[in-house]
């Protein structure tokens, strides 16, 4: 496993502070302005057991907490850097887990065997370097996709687009002959 890393960047609002990991969280955002709408998520239930904190928001890869008048950030960022590492390394849930994802391919046998792959072989290793793959397109024989995210514009990502997504479907689909990004 990754060292989980934690630093922090403060926000316009002195209340809250950003708190960034090298890991992603979650596609979307949850917000739990109060204990009571957090009881769902066992990582914003864990923080909101910290007296001082008054709200967590989760977004890709931070969590932004807004901390109560009476503390200052300089007792309290240390301590909750150490958490939020804590807590992602020991997995703790920013969201319970759905069961039932409804996801829908749509195009010809083939574009749907290619949006399948995609969907479970790749977007999963994607998601966990923090960017996103989107199917864009088949014809004669080339794949053209969209990366997003950490992937739009990382040096590595057309060594992976060759590499390991081309080779993928070229095993997994054989009338796939090539793989490109589209420029976002």
């Amino acid at each position: 496993m990754a060292t989980i890393n934690v630093y922090t960047e403060s926000t316009p609002n002195p209340s809250t502070m950003k708190f960034l990991v090298n890991k992603l969280l979650i596609n979307g955002s949850l917000d739990y302005p109060d204990k009571d709408k957090a009881q769902e998520s066992a990582f914003a239930k864990e923080l909101f057991k910290f007296n001082f904190v008054n709200g967590v928001f989760f977004a890709s890869n931070f969590v932004t907490i807004t901390k109560s008048d009476d503390a200052e950030w300089t007792d309290i960022e240390a301590l909750l850097k150490d958490f939020i590492k804590g807590a992602i390394e020991s997995e703790l849930a920013v969201k319970p887990i759905e069961h039932t994802e409804d996801v829908t391919f749509e195009g010809s046998d083939i574009e749907i065997k290619i949006q399948q792959v995609l969907h479970d072989y790749v977007r999963p290793a994607v998601e966990q370097d923090g960017g996103a793959i989107a199917y864009k397109s088949f014809d004669s024989g080339v794949v053209t996709v969209e990366l997003r995210g950490s992937c739009s514009g990382c040096p590595s990502s057309s060594i992976t687009l060759k590499s390991g997504i081309e080779g993928l479907l070229k095993r997994m689909v054989p009338e796939v002959e090539e793989v490109v990004a589209e420029s976002m």
